[in-house]
């Protein structure tokens, strides 16, 4: 039997020799980084979209838009195959593939002012494949950000506690951007900030217990209504107002909430309970119905190798850029970084019992057709409060196997609750980080499309623009959100995202 401290240790020193080493020599050497030179964030300075940011903010705003679903319940689900195959792809892919694609589509982008991969391929091969790129990004993000968005559909479904928890992060957010706008002190906004949701998510079963948890528990069609309005309304803000205060706070959770997993793993040091091969890498799973190769990458997506990072690195990440160097720890480092949290979810969900994590995560009576009986998910639906079996996407597995580690913990067995709402608040918060910067990204891919019929519409600073192009990209999304679900939608994401690696890798 394994044990997750070897997994840890295996991780964090491989990552940690390949940023120091190769990644410097990649940034340096290759690309050829000079700080000498002007970035597009202050040759085009705007206030709204071209923003110099200090490294280490663009850092967590980076990473909390790259850093969506993908690490988050692709490693849970790709658990259907063992942990050898997820933990395998994880490293190989990210070192290899995903943070070389994420820093050369970061600079790429910055040398072209900062525009979209569709306008760098129009500028370097011709307005032909660049159309032709645009069009492809255009049809995958939709696709992306439909399956994101499913995941947080799945985590608040009739949940009041989270749902509350999730959404008072807006206002937050929004308070802290305009304390750092006002006085240019990002350290204490980050501090009222973070101790502002972490007061959302102890209040929240009283928010339950009352009138306003009626109001709260919504259906899964209501949530899917209400993401893509949130999503106009978030496209629209200045990226400064929302979509970065809350990427940088959101960013300090992750590191934090995975930080914490570290060291329970460390002071627990479970076992891990799944063999390393199941007998449903050939297909046939109840959780993914295909062999371990292909839908291992198309599953782990982020974690590993993703097109999604070349959307948010040729979209909101290289307006904001200060430095050329920069590119080195939002860029590379970033993608490094959502390796680790991929294999502390790889982690979480092996160190479950088999038959909770299926019960968990496929239907009941496709379940009671695997012949299994569940050992702790009773309890473990009794701490927490809710009735987990069923619950399918990953997302309710992760919390379930992270509130799981940190119970075991002397003197926090009674928190099972508190640590499950806040996992899905925090998962719930990043993805809806992504979906921001992704609907943004939407907005600039079709004004840079239709700007070549309109001029006026190329123009990111011109409002009725703006405007007109967030709403058809929510619409887009939202059509798909509400008319799939998440067996369907995940396919399509994951397919489509390793497609646009392909297109940036180009």
């Amino acid at each position: 039997m394994q044990h997750a401290l070897t997994f840890v240790i295996a991780t964090l020193c491989i990552l940690t020799i390949c940023y120091r080493l190769y990644g410097v020599f990649f940034v340096r050497k290759v690309l050829k980084a000079d700080d000498a030179q002007v970035t597009p964030s202050h040759l085009l300075e705007d206030g709204k979209d071209y923003v110099p940011t200090k490294k280490w903010v663009n850092f967590g705003s980076h990473f909390a838009a790259i850093a969506a679903a993908g690490p988050l319940v692709g490693p849970v689900l790709a658990a259907q195959y063992g942990y050898l195959p997820g933990m395998l792809w994880l490293l190989i892919g990210c070192v290899v593939g995903g943070a070389v694609h994420d820093t050369v589509v970061l600079f790429a982008s910055m040398k072209h002012r900062g525009k979209s991969l569709s306008e760098v391929a129009k500028r370097e091969l011709g307005p032909v494949a660049g159309w032709c790129t645009g069009l492809a990004m255009l049809f995958i993000i939709t696709i992306t950000m439909a399956g994101l968005s499913m995941v947080v559909v799945h985590a608040l479904e009739r949940n009041p506690w989270g749902t509350f928890a999730v959404f008072m992060t807006i206002p937050v957010a929004i308070c802290v951007g305009l304390w750092e706008r006002l006085t240019g002190s990002m350290k204490a906004a980050s501090w009222v900030g973070i101790i502002a949701i972490m007061a959302c998510v102890v209040i929240g079963p009283y928010i339950q217990a009352s009138a306003f948890g009626e109001w709260l528990s919504l259906r899964a069609s209501t949530v899917s209504l209400v993401l893509p309005v949130y999503a106009f309304f978030a496209t629209a803000l200045p990226v400064w107002m929302l979509l970065t205060p809350r990427g940088y706070l959101s960013s300090f959770m992750k590191i934090g909430v995975f930080g914490a997993l570290i060291v329970g793993v460390v002071f627990i040091n479970p076992e891990i309970q799944f063999p390393a091969i199941t007998p449903f890498i050939h297909g046939g799973g109840p959780v993914l119905a295909g062999p371990v190769w292909p839908f291992i990458s198309i599953t782990i997506a982020c974690g590993a190798i993703s097109g999604f990072h070349a959307f948010i690195g040729s979209g909101t990440t290289p307006k904001q850029i200060d430095k050329w160097s920069d590119i080195l720890p939002v860029g590379f480092g970033a993608m490094l970084a959502e390796c680790v949290v991929g294999v502390m979810a790889l982690i979480a969900a092996t160190a479950l019992h088999p038959a909770d994590y299926f019960a968990i995560n496929s239907a009941p009576e496709v379940f009671a057709g695997l012949g299994m009986q569940v050992v702790n998910l009773p309890t473990l639906s009794q701490e927490i409060g809710l009735d987990l079996s069923g619950r399918t996407g990953g997302a309710v597995t992760l919390a379930v196997g992270m509130a799981d580690i940190f119970t075991r913990i002397p003197w926090f067995s009674h928190l099972s609750s508190y640590f499950f709402q806040f996992v899905v608040m925090f998962e719930a918060v990043f993805i809806l980080t992504a979906v921001d910067s992704g609907t943004r990204v939407a907005r600039y891919l079709l004004q840079d499309f239709f700007g070549d019929l309109w001029a006026p519409l190329k123009r990111t600073d011109w409002w009725p623009g703006a405007v007109a192009c967030s709403i058809v990209a929510c619409l887009l999304w939202g059509y798909l959100l509400n008319s799939g679900d998440i067996n369907s939608v995940w396919a399509l994401f994951g397919v489509s995202n390793q497609l646009m690696a392909s297109i940036g890798l180009m």
